[in-house]
């Protein structure tokens, strides 16, 4: 009988962990936008359209942040703009200065879909920064 307890006692504290990491309950990062600033505005500006005071002395123009989705027909390449931000793949959505941001993917991970229908276990500075980004799509 000991042993259906401690199986069923284990059952259930698996289930509350798979639970609570659920996209539903996963507290929203809210400093996307404070991320931006510090790491991004430099190139892109302060309003994400490639503008910033280092965008001039660039042989290449960081792109608008605002026209990803556009650029996309509509559609915000999550994947694309997370492997651009850390660095993994060098897209055309980062110019020939584009650094690597490692220090993003340090410390907590939450669980982000990105599409296609899998969790997948993110840096929440980078998740943070994403949604900000995509939060400032322009819109049609």
């Amino acid at each position: 009988m000991r042993p259906t307890l401690i199986s069923l006692t284990f059952g259930a504290c698996a289930v509350g962990l798979i639970a609570a990491c659920t996209p539903d309950e996963m507290p929203v990062p809210s400093d996307g936008r404070a991320l931006f600033m510090e790491n991004c505005a430099v190139c892109h500006g302060a309003d994400a359209k490639g503008n910033g005071p280092m965008a001039r002395a660039m042989a290449k123009a960081p792109p608008d942040l605002t026209l990803i989705a556009l650029r996309n027909g509509g559609d915000f390449p999550s994947v694309r703009v997370l492997s651009t931000i850390d660095g993994y793949t060098k897209s055309s959505l980062s110019g020939p200065g584009m650094p690597e941001f490692g220090a993003l993917l340090d410390g907590e991970l939450v669980p982000l879909d990105t599409g296609d229908g899998v969790l997948t276990p993110t840096p929440r500075k980078l998740v943070a920064l994403l949604e900000y980004i995509q939060s400032i799509q322009a819109k049609r």
